[in-house]
């Protein structure tokens, strides 16, 4: 795909996780994603649309007051209080779907990141839940990360003392992770990494994510 010219404005729709709850503004994962965004040459600006405590209804609801900003580029990283809260999966399942819709509407490309069902709740629960983001994903075209917390979901050196939250240690190893997958959604709106340095930092591995615009 061909360079766009300018910055790239991505934005990230979230809750807690987003916002960047007790954690300085720089530290922040969509701050830290727009860092390595830079580091990898790419002229990026990545919004936080973050609010605290937000469920898929309230991004659902503020979507169009978001989009006000005129992104390039979304990621949805909405769910994990819905799970907190035990909210029926089938109303998760709506609301991002949804709110998917009015990306494709949009024309916008889309990172959904996806979230797994809290261990108190039972198999059945998460029977429901966990599918979600995988099954959306492929009917939306949107990029998937599987898990927004992986590697860092459980490991006390990398979150605060909530064990909920992560510390910016734990930010740090999420946006590490992310990279391949934010690097894709960056060439899905035109703006596609520097080839070489990617596969110098090992992280075009097979190509495979070189082939997902």
């Amino acid at each position: 795909m061909r360079a766009a010219e300018g910055e790239l404005r991505i934005l990230m729709l979230g809750d807690s996780l987003t916002a960047g709850y007790g954690l300085a503004s720089r530290d922040a994962l969509p701050a830290r994603l727009e860092t390595v965004l830079r580091a990898h040459r790419i002229d990026a600006r990545v919004i936080d649309a973050g609010v605290s405590g937000d469920t898929t209804a309230g991004g659902l609801a503020r979507i169009e007051w978001a989009l006000a900003d005129d992104p390039h580029a979304v990621i949805v990283a909405l769910g994990a209080n819905d799970g907190l809260r035990a909210i029926d999966p089938a109303v998760t399942r709506t609301n991002l779907d949804r709110l998917l819709g009015i990306l494709a509407e949009r024309g916008l490309p889309v990172l959904l990141a996806g979230m797994v069902a809290p261990p108190n709740l039972g198999p059945e629960y998460a029977g429901r839940f966990d599918p979600i983001y995988p099954e959306l994903a492929a009917r939306h075209g949107a990029v998937l990360y599987p898990f927004l917390l992986d590697g860092v979901a459980t490991v006390t050196l990398l979150n605060q003392k909530d064990g909920i939250h992560p510390n910016a240690a734990g930010v740090e190893e999420i946006g590490r992770r992310m990279l391949p997958a934010v690097l894709c959604l960056a060439g899905r709106a035109g703006h596609p990494p520097d080839r070489a340095m990617a596969e110098a930092a090992g992280l075009a591995a097979g190509g495979a994510w070189f082939d997902c615009e």
